[in-house]
């Protein structure tokens, strides 16, 4: 329960993570537990990558927007009980580097390495600054992704903010009135040559943003960041609105945001494009978002899965567009997902197969 005793529905991950190596235990944290299991899945093709180009060419970029606080929670609530912080506990576990830190360190890797924290768009954000390292030559592979943990001090500043629900989180529904938190981590590892693992190649055909500034906490009314943020991936990847097939939508089942995402998705592609939010499954899981909703959208084009459906009982009539309600396939065509964070920070990727104009796989 929080603060004030309400309950609350979370999406904590329950299978065991992996330990931190005793070479790292600086970096001991849930967060980077959290970190590890999902980089465990792509380490074969990291040190790959690693052997072809060397470890200065290879960049991680983390996204993360309270990276290992639910650890200085912890030892916080020790220091008030025992007068002293446990003798493991150092600062710098909760700083926003650690992840990215702690990555690098873990391949040996030496090549451009940071954290981005824009809150919800931040695992978003990292797609679009390690497209402009490789395409600037200043890298050949980069590992992006996200990783956040549930923590006290964001549940309960969002039930501050009365933006929880107490029940499961109803994206697009008349009935929709809050959201749900959750914790997990998803990486990729980004470079200019198609894979050879996989029998379709992937690629991330175009990144837009924009930053409208409309208000702290809330997003604009109209959607227009969103708006923008979509128009810009779709110049990037020189497509058009007929080009995509399935909108991952930023879907948080607040009354606020899914108005006006709708607003810029009917815009931008009337109702020609298949909309749900994955957030009901994985709960909002806030600086790993993007990253999360960019690996559902590689299993749905690798493994031509059928798109996600929305439990939508009663769509709200302010929502303008075509939700999945039943059993739909991609139909070769590509996916954008959508990604709205606090202050206006608006994040819209796209990906799809490999094509001549793609710039990044």
């Amino acid at each position: 329960s929080l603060n004030t005793g309400t309950p609350t529905i979370v999406g904590r991950v329950s299978e065991p993570l992996p330990e931190i190596p005793a070479h790292l235990s600086a970096f001991n944290t849930r967060n980077n537990q959290l970190a590890l299991s999902a980089l465990q899945q792509i380490e074969p093709s990291v040190r790959h990558a690693i052997a072809t180009y060397g470890a200065d060419r290879i960049a991680v970029v983390v996204g993360t927007s309270t990276s290992g606080i639910a650890d200085g929670e912890i030892a916080l609530a020790h220091k008030l009980e025992q007068g002293e912080f446990p003798s493991d506990y150092h600062y710098y576990k909760q700083e926003l580097g650690n992840c990215s830190d702690f990555i690098a360190r873990y391949f040996a890797i030496s090549g451009p390495c940071y954290a981005i924290s824009t809150a919800c768009s931040s695992s978003g954000r990292v797609f679009i600054t390690a497209k402009r390292m490789l395409n600037a030559g200043l890298v050949d592979a980069v590992i992006v992704g996200g990783a956040d943990t549930l923590c006290r001090l964001t549940l309960n500043g969002f039930n501050g903010l009365e933006a929880l629900s107490q029940r499961l989180c109803k994206p697009f529904d008349a009935q929709r009135d809050g959201i749900n938190i959750g914790e997990s981590a998803a990486f990729m590892l980004l470079g200019k040559t198609p894979s050879q693992q996989h029998a379709h190649a992937i690629a991330l055909l175009g990144a837009g943003d924009s930053s409208d500034a409309h208000h702290i906490s809330a997003p604009h009314p109209d959607g227009n960041g969103a708006e923008q943020a979509m128009r810009n991936a779709l110049q990037d990847a020189k497509l058009t609105a007929s080009d995509i097939g399935y909108i991952n939508a930023h879907g948080t089942a607040t009354p606020l945001n899914d108005s006006m995402e709708s607003k810029a998705i009917s815009r931008v592609f009337g109702q020609h494009v298949a909309v749900s939010s994955t957030k009901p499954l994985t709960g909002h899981t806030l600086g790993a978002a993007s990253a999360t909703e960019a690996a559902i959208a590689w299993h749905i084009l690798q493994y031509q899965l059928p798109l996600p459906i929305q439990r939508c009982a009663n769509k709200a009539p302010d929502i303008d567009i075509t939700l999945v309600e039943t059993t739909q396939y991609l139909e070769n065509k590509a996916i954008l997902s959508n990604s709205f964070a606090f202050g206006g920070n608006n994040i819209s990727l796209i990906f799809g197969y490999v094509n001549d104009k793609a710039s990044c796989n």
